[in-house]
């Protein structure tokens, strides 16, 4: 890879926290790593729940947390407008059910990527799948903001299977691999990864959005190049796993945000003993008022107002789901429905 410009300017350096902090075009950002125990064959935990806060379950007690789900981890049916989700599962799996008809099942490297638009409902479960060994889970999900234009656009369901994005990897000459996967954003001489949902701010051309995550060898480096859209755009990298790493000539002050200019390479070298793993968020501002409250995101608080009453109304299209947390079988086999009843599975 090319060799970055010697006077690029310093990063700069955020701490972690939960939620990971973001910057527009994205609303939020968060890494679920939790070392689930053995599942008691209904997809919950083999394991005492007495103490925690069933129904909110943030506690990451013994490695793992409920969230707001009551026996099976995971998010139960809740709205959205305005914004999209982006989930990036890592290990484990995840169930998906909808108001618009949609469910999958999905994990080990796939992405979901869904467009609330107008308004739907969604649960995410995490079913604990295995009964004779851990079910651990790591995922990221990201909220990408939509364009005042987009924030009333159809609800939009699409998946991404891990074989269909593509990643670069580079093996220097002492056998130290450097790995970059391509959720979203063009890289030069690299395969064009799937296209995000049509009305999203990442169809835009000229919004320069990237997702990628980076995996580096100890001692590997990689040299990310400019982005097309130049200093108009924003880039954020996460560190959040290894034990050394050198932003653009400057060592890091263990895991957090770092914002680089995105108009000029900038060289990423694991400096540590153990592998170094980051996620990169890109993209060029919206760069419009934003309102939100809780699950809503909009331009006015006329809007969430709105959104509240909408809600009330309509359900965004209800629920005909046979509980608010629906689990999709024993079956570990990955798949989507499409609310027009089309099944797709990975290859």
């Amino acid at each position: 890879m090319s060799t970055p410009d010697a006077d690029l300017p310093a990063p700069t350096f955020l701490p972690l926290g939960f939620p990971w902090p973001t910057q527009d075009p994205f609303l939020f950002c968060v890494h679920h790593d939790d070392r689930y125990p053995a599942g008691n064959g209904r997809f919950g935990p083999a394991a005492s729940l007495a103490g925690r806060q069933i129904g909110s379950d943030f506690s990451y007690r013994d490695g793992w947390s409920l969230y707001h789900g009551e026996q099976v981890p995971g998010f139960p049916a809740h709205p959205h407008r305005g914004f999209e989700t982006v989930t990036l599962v890592r290990t484990g799996r995840i169930d998906h059910a909808d108001s618009a008809g949609a469910a999958a099942r999905y994990g080990d490297g796939d992405v979901q990527w869904l467009t609330a638009g107008r308004g739907i409902q969604h649960s995410e479960m995490f079913p604990l799948l295995r009964t004779d060994a851990p079910n651990p889970l790591d995922l990221f999900q990201i909220w990408l903001n939509l364009p005042a234009r987009s924030k009333f656009a159809a609800p939009h369901f699409t998946m991404f299977w891990a074989d269909t994005m593509p990643r670069r990897v580079e093996t220097d000459a002492q056998g130290r691999r450097a790995e970059l996967l391509c959720v979203a954003g063009a890289l030069p001489d690299l395969a064009t990864p799937p296209s995000p949902p049509p009305d999203s701010w990442a169809s835009q051309a000229e919004a320069d959005v990237a997702i990628w995550t980076l995996k580096l060898d100890a001692g590997a480096r990689l040299t990310l190049p400019a982005a097309r859209g130049g200093a108009a755009t924003k880039r954020r990298l996460y560190f959040f796993l290894g034990d050394g790493l050198r932003v653009a000539d400057q060592p890091v002050p263990g895991h957090c945000a770092i914002d680089v200019p995105a108009d000029r390479p900038a060289e990423i070298v694991n400096t540590g003993t153990t592998p170094a793993e980051l996620l990169m968020l890109q993209g060029r501002p919206i760069g419009e008022p934003v309102a939100q409250y809780g699950p809503f995101v909009m331009n006015t608080q006329a809007e969430i107002r709105q959104a509240f009453a909408d809600y009330q109304r309509t359900g965004f299209g209800g629920w005909s789901w046979d509980d608010a947390a629906p689990v999709h079988g024993p079956d570990a086999a990955r798949f989507a429905r499409h609310p027009d009843g089309r099944v797709e599975r990975p290859e």
